[in-house]
């Protein structure tokens, strides 16, 4: 098996790994309602299948939360229903909402409403969705899980806090709108795809995993990055440090594209010929990532 083959395997292991088609089977679950707007953030790591999958509806209530210096209880902020079950749905502007499953392994959250800072950071199992948007720092630093966001997303997806070496590590998140800065940060296993446009530094100090732009990307994408793959599905404007390889057929692409449908992301790639122009670097570091750069359809 040659360098080219083994690398395409890797990445469709990866991919059927991440488990797109996984299904939230609620049979019950446990229904949290904001009850008024927030103007100030609430800590709120409770929030997650972990803690509240095995409790009753009164242990739920008296969990801490925190609102700037102040301890206060879920109660005092949540209408509740259900208990004991690992489904949780939210209702409500929850966008000063902060912590939102982190460090969640299993289980499922569904948020209708906008979503805080650090949704997802450090997860390594389950499913979040969110009918609204989401904050900076979605999924920092996950390990596994699927995370699809149905409208638009803050900066530093998928990224490493400050003074980690490492941060997305696995897991899927999905963005069906657009998304800030320094997206993918650090990344070195998952996915990432963003359907909307991505601000600058997109990829910054990459070291492996895919991060898959279906609209514009601001300026220095890949920028440091040494390992790891961008896909850029619109003109992508490259530094210097990046060298043209060739131009191909993507098979990677088409599996990826395939396995996006399936998960209910619809019509990317429609129009394309999946002819990619393959760019190697960042040369300023180890050089070993990769940026595909795919064709209008006509174009060969």
């Amino acid at each position: 098996m040659n360098a080219e083959t083994a690398d395409t395997a890797h990445k469709e292991s990866m991919i059927r790994s991440d488990g797109f088609l996984e299904k939230s089977k609620r049979t019950n679950s446990v229904r949290l309602q904001l009850k008024e707007e927030l103007e100030l953030p609430l800590e709120a790591e409770v929030l997650t299948p972990d803690v509240i999958g095995s409790l009753s509806r009164d242990e739920i209530l008296k969990l801490p939360v925190i609102l700037g210096t102040r301890r206060y209880q879920v109660s005092d902020f949540f209408e509740i229903e259900g208990e004991k079950s690992r489904c949780l749905e939210l209702h409500g502007n929850l966008a000063m909402v902060k912590t939102i499953g982190r460090n969640m392994t299993g289980g499922s959250i569904v948020i209708h409403g906008n979503a805080g800072m650090h949704l997802g950071a450090s997860m390594s199992g389950g499913l979040i969705t969110v009918h609204g948007n989401a904050s900076d720092w979605l999924g920092a630093e996950m390990s596994g899980g699927l995370i699809r966001i149905r409208g638009n997303a803050g900066g530093r997806v998928g990224a490493a806090y400050s003074g980690s070496l490492s941060g997305m590590r696995g897991g899927v998140i999905l963005i069906d709108g657009t998304a800030g800065i320094e997206v993918a940060k650090r990344m070195r296993r998952g996915l990432i795809c963003v359907q909307g446009a991505v601000g600058d530094f997109a990829g910054l100090q990459m070291r492996g995993g895919t991060l898959f732009l279906c609209g514009t990307a601001g300026i220095r994408a890949g920028a440091w990055m040494s390992r790891g793959t961008i896909i850029a599905l619109a003109p992508l404007q490259l530094l210097p440090t990046f060298i043209y390889a060739c131009t191909h057929e993507s098979d990677f692409l088409h599996l990826l594209l395939r396995q996006l449908h399936n998960s209910g992301v619809a019509d990317l790639g429609y129009g394309w010929n999946y002819q990619v122009k393959r760019y190697t670097g960042d040369t300023s570091r180890l050089g070993k990532g990769e940026i595909l750069v795919c064709a209008p359809a006509g174009v060969q």
